[in-house]
């Protein structure tokens, strides 16, 4: 055995006794290899890989509600690697008879007016009802590095340890209108995976940044006192695709000011043609600091799922949303091969060349690259044998 009192500290003093109970300990020079079963092998055996998962892994953990499986399936859908996508699509097929089955609330407003805190608060309520909450967070992406906090997660803190909770950041990875480009594949994955409402909670958005409209049912716009004249609020924007105005921090001293601005933004939508047919927006206050108000959005967005079910509005907006989210996604897949076409790629620095020296127009400019795309594009086919 090692000889303790040769070993004590360097810190403990020249004749320190058994006061000194700290000792230092030789390190290990044998590994053990438990599959080998030899105790005097000295190269540690390296950690086993994570088994690669198959499609019926994804979909069969996505319907348990496994979270590990249902994290690693978002990352998938998310992937824009070619053998991700394919294999993602495929989950989401065998995934989509289980879908729909959730009414999915889109929360946005001004950085700043309290969202993430009052998604915590809507969110905990729910959860303690009985609802199974998922909450797809989407957080600004850099435009310098790319890079993206995440940091919805630990505002939420409270919810995300919730049994019933499932929150997801995700990066907006520079799409515009404060959602993820994937958003929407991530709120089918999710409600296969059993939770009845999903909240999407978007980066923060001005008069014009409205994509999160085009794929919820109910659309919630939190507002904050001091937000501006009526001619402002009355402005063609966000305000007018809203099923509801929330106005947050009704607390304390800022209370009477909340609900000055209540009446002001009830003033305001009147004026204002209802986005959903058959219902009229109303802007309502709340706290979610200290939970009040939170019962009563609830009644209000459940009240909105009743009606527009009854009407068969609600089932034809859906319908629409996937018809709008078809045509976006070609319209993606039309500019992937555009700007990933090598014709395209070698006549870009000869253009921008002739841009940045002025010898031609940006509309020439445009006009030439669209032509060569269409010539090779063209000719490609022809080669195939496709026009013969």
């Amino acid at each position: 055995m090692m000889d303790r009192k040769e070993k004590k500290p360097e810190w403990v003093p020249k004749g320190g006794g058994a006061a000194f109970a700290s000792h230092v300990l030789e390190g290990v020079t044998k590994v053990h290899s438990e599959a080998a079963g030899n105790t005097n092998n000295l190269t540690p055996s390296l950690p086993p890989r994570r088994r690669r998962l198959k499609v019926n892994d994804y979909v069969q953990g996505v319907l348990s509600r496994n979270r590990t499986i249902l994290a690693q399936t978002i990352t998938l859908i998310e992937s824009n690697q070619a053998a991700h996508m394919e294999m993602a699509q495929e989950v989401l097929k065998q995934l989509l008879p289980y879908t729909g089955n959730s009414i999915r609330v889109g929360i946005t407003g001004v950085p700043g007016a309290g969202k993430s805190t009052l998604i915590e608060a809507l969110g905990t309520m729910l959860c303690e009802k009985g609802k199974h909450v998922a909450v797809l967070a989407v957080d600004p992406s850099s435009t310098v590095t790319g890079g993206s906090i995440l940091g919805d997660k630990t505002r939420m803190e409270l919810l995300s340890r919730h049994p019933h909770a499932f929150i997801r950041p995700s990066a907006s990875g520079g799409t515009l209108g404060g959602v993820n480009r994937k958003s929407r594949e991530t709120m089918l994955i999710c409600e296969a995976a059993g939770f009845d409402v999903i909240l999407v909670e978007t980066v923060g958005v001005g008069q014009s940044e409205v994509t999160v409209r085009s794929m919820v049912d109910f659309f919630l716009l939190v507002m904050l006192t001091g937000g501006g004249d009526e001619l402002q609020g009355i402005k063609k924007g966000v305000i007018e695709l809203a099923d509801a105005i929330l106005v947050n921090k009704a607390d304390g001293s800022n209370k009477q000011r909340a609900l000055a601005a209540k009446a002001e933004f009830n003033r305001i939508l009147h004026y204002l043609q209802p986005v959903t047919e058959g219902w009229f927006p109303k802007a309502f206050t709340c706290s979610a600091l200290t939970g009040e108000g939170m019962a009563e959005i609830w009644e209000v967005i459940q009240e909105f799922q009743s009606k527009t079910s009854k009407s068969g509005v609600f089932k034809q907006r859906r319908r629409k949303q996937t018809i709008n989210w078809t045509y976006t996604m070609v319209e993606d897949y039309l500019r992937s091969s555009f700007f990933n076409h090598p014709e395209v790629n070698r006549l870009i620095p000869v253009i921008e060349n002739a841009l940045g020296t002025g010898e031609m127009s940006a509309t020439m400019a445009a006009k030439q690259l669209l032509k060569t795309f269409e010539e090779a594009s063209l000719k490609n086919r022809d080669d195939e044998g496709l026009f013969r």
